[in-house]
């Protein structure tokens, strides 16, 4: 199994207390309401801006949106599994890993949300070029997470030897909170980070360089970064409500592409609500530009990333068969004239 695996962002986990009331006059569903989990972090732009607009309420009428924030990817899962929230966005390791821990049995990927978004930043005064990480101290989220997998991965493609577990090898792998990891980088306690967004640009800012795009390692510059997921009792009793919140997912990353720069700050002024503070806008900005939201859940590069975590030495080779459940997905693209997205034969 996958060690400790997690999506990544800012903000605890807790209830997002300001959720929006239910149109009175909205269509009648199955559920009275719906739950959903998310990241307060750019690589989740859709929940983001969709909260904020309203998008997701509005596809869901008379059903109510709840929402919840996390912080780590399992305890998203572990929601999930509890029934504590029944939809999230959530990154592609630990949708691997809670769907191989279940056999199989508690979730289901019905669409993607997000690809990019991830850079290998650096002390420009240490690392002057990637031949310059050996003996440096890089930083990842958290042991087995997504950016966590695809620095093992990369640096086992240069010939470093690493221990995963331990993170000590060639180069030291430091997996330390995305909140701490600017406080590190000030105090010299890193060299560099293989970050998401807004880490990767606040990095930046506080005088890193970035070494390399993540996007820049894959065929068309794509991999999934952010995936939803739902539980496959939730999906069972209430599809209809399921196909609101793709609905509204759907609808959010229209408007998203069509409104770049508002919806940049849509995703602020919820990063706001949630934390009490915006991100500047040298943050914002080239943080938003990086991550490209999208339907297509990429299900090719999610095998690739389960690939990599088994070259790390972090997973088994898992049995993926039937973690995608795409239909629902496909037929609102089919209602909007948009061409059905594959699940890679998984």
């Amino acid at each position: 199994m996958l060690l400790g695996l997690s999506a990544c962002g800012y903000g605890s986990q807790k209830a997002d207390t300001a959720a929006p009331a239910a149109s009175a006059g909205g269509k009648k569903l199955s559920a009275s309401s719906v739950t959903i989990g998310y990241f307060a972090n750019i690589t989740h732009a859709t929940p983001l801006v969709g909260l904020q607009r309203g998008l997701f309420q509005k596809a869901l009428g008379g059903t109510q949106i709840k929402s919840q924030v996390f912080n780590a990817g399992p305890s998203e899962i572990e929601a999930l599994n509890a029934g504590a929230i029944d939809i999230g966005w959530i990154g592609p390791s630990p949708a691997i890993n809670g769907y191989v821990k279940s056999h199989g049995q508690d979730l289901k990927i019905i669409a993607g949300s997000a690809s990019g978004g991830v850079s290998l930043v650096v002390n420009p005064n240490k690392v002057k070029s990637l031949d310059d990480l050996k003996g440096k101290r890089i930083a990842t989220p958290q042991l087995g997470n997504t950016q966590d997998v695809a620095l093992l991965n990369y640096l086992a493609s240069k010939g470093f030897k690493e221990d995963p577990t331990t993170g000590k090898g060639d180069v030291t792998v430091e997996r330390i909170d995305n909140k701490t990891t600017p406080i590190a980088f000030q105090q010299g306690q890193i060299d560099g980070a293989w970050v998401p967004e807004p880490t990767a640009s606040q990095l930046v800012t506080e005088g890193a360089k970035k070494l390399l795009d993540e996007k820049t390692l894959w065929n068309n510059g794509q991999f999934v970064i952010t995936n939803v997921v739902v539980s496959q009792k939730f999906l069972t009793e209430h599809p209809d409500v399921v196909e609101a919140v793709l609905r509204g997912s759907v609808d959010t990353n229209a408007w998203i592409r069509a409104n770049p720069a508002q919806a940049a700050q849509a995703a602020n002024a919820q990063l706001q609500r949630l934390s009490g503070k915006p991100l500047p806008a040298a943050v914002l900005d080239p943080a938003f530009r990086n991550v490209e939201v999208t339907d297509d859940p990429l299900a090719s590069t999610l095998r690739e990333e389960a690939a990599h975590a088994v070259q790390a030495g972090l997973l088994k080779s898992p049995d993926l068969n039937g973690i995608y459940d795409l239909t629902l997905l496909n037929k609102i693209l089919k209602a909007d004239g948009k061409p059905a997205v594959s699940d890679a034969g998984l």
